[in-house]
C-alpha cells in the first residue's frame, strides 16, 4: 500500500530528519538512504522496517538538519592525501601542470561540512526516529487499508450471490438433465423395452459426476473465512492469508464449472472468476 510518514529528533547532538515512503509491492523491498554518519547502522534501520512493515517497497531518506550558519571545513588528512596522489599520477604520466588547490579540493571527501562529526549518538536514538515516521506512514497505510478492504468486500458479495445463484440451479440442471437422458434413451429404444435398473444406475452415475455439493459447501466455509480475515482486528498481516483463500476459492470455481454443463450455471462461474481476480489485484497489495 502506498503512504508516507516523517519525523524528527536527536541523535546525540545532531537533529536527523527521516521520510519513509512505500508503494504497492508483494513482498517487502527496502531502498536506504542514509547519510555517512548514519550508514554504519543501516542493517538495524532495515531490521526495524521489517519489524513494522510486512509488504511493499519501502524508501527511507534520512537527512541530518544543519544550523544556516553551518560553515564548510577542509579535512587536511583527506587533503594531503589527494594531493600527494594527484601528484605521483602526474610524474607517473608525465602529464604537464600543477596540481592547485582547486583540482584537490574537487577529490572526493576533502571538503565537508563544519558539523559532519562522528555521530555520538547510538542506533536506538535513530531508530526511534525511524519508527515514529513508520508510525505516520502505518496511519495513512491503515485508512488507505480500509478503503480497500470496504473494495474488496463488495467485490466478495458479488462472489457469494453467485454461488447463491448457482446453488440454486444445480438442483434443477439435474432434474433436467435427467429428464433428457430419459427422452433420449427413450427415443434410441424405439419402442425396445429398456432396463429400468440399469436406467436408473445411469442417472445415478450422471446425478453424482454434476453434484457440486462439496464445492458450494467448500465455497461458503472459503468465503466466510475470507470475511472473517478481511475484517480481523489484532494488527496480524493478512494480505498473504487472503490471497491462500484466493486460491482455494478458485479451485472450486474450477471444479464447478468443469462439473456444470449448464448455461447458467457457467454464466455464473465466469462471473466468479473475473470477481476473484480483481480481488486478488487487491489483495496483493494489502498488507
Amino acid at each position: 500500500m502506498t503512504g508516507f510518514g516523517a519525523a524528527e529528533g536527536l541523535v546525540g547532538s545532531i537533529r536527523v530528519a527521516v521520510e519513509v515512503r512505500t508503494v504497492n509491492h508483494r513482498f517487502f523491498n527496502p531502498s536506504l538512504k542514509l547519510p555517512n554518519e548514519l550508514s554504519r547502522w543501516e542493517p538495524e534501520v532495515r531490521e526495524a522496517l521489517r519489524k513494522r512493515i510486512a509488504r511493499g517497497h519501502v524508501s527511507v531518506t534520512a537527512r541530518i538538519e544543519r544550523s544556516a550558519d553551518a560553515t564548510t571545513a577542509i579535512d587536511e588528512t583527506r587533503f594531503a592525501e589527494a594531493a600527494a596522489r594527484l601528484t605521483s599520477l602526474r610524474d607517473k604520466y608525465g602529464l604537464g601542470g600543477e596540481v592547485d588547490v582547486a583540482t584537490v579540493l574537487r577529490m572526493p571527501d576533502v571538503m565537508r561540512g563544519a558539523t559532519e562529526e562522528a555521530v555520538e549518538g547510538t542506533v536506538d536514538e535513530l531508530i526511534a526516529v525511524v519508527d515514529a515516521a513508520a508510525g505516520a506512514l502505518a496511519g495513512m497505510r491503515e485508512s488507505e487499508g480500509a478503503r480497500m478492504a470496504d473494495v474488496v468486500s463488495e467485490r466478495i458479495a458479488l462472489v457469494e450471490a453467485a454461488v447463491t445463484r448457482i446453488a440454486a440451479r444445480a438442483p434443477e440442471r439435474v432434474l433436467a438433465q435427467r429428464e433428457r437422458l430419459r427422452e433420449n434413451v427413450k427415443v434410441l429404444a424405439d419402442g425396445v423395452a429398456v432396463d429400468e435398473q440399469r436406467l436408473a444406475q445411469e442417472i445415478a452415475f450422471l446425478a453424482d459426476r454434476l453434484d457440486v455439493g462439496e464445492e458450494l459447501d467448500r465455497f461458503g466455509s472459503h468465503i466466510t473465512a475470507f470475511r472473517a480475515t478481511l475484517l480481523a482486528s489484532d494488527g496480524e498481516p493478512v494480505g498473504k492469508r487472503l490471497g491462500f483463500l484466493l486460491q482455494e476459492l478458485l479451485r472450486e470455481a474450477n471444479t464447478t464449472g468443469s462439473k456444470a454443463n449448464d448455461a447458467a450455471i457457467q454464466k455464473d462461474v465466469l462471473l466468479v472468476k473475473e470477481e476473484l481476480e480483481r480481488i486478488r489485484e487487491q489483495v496483493e497489495n494489502l498488507e
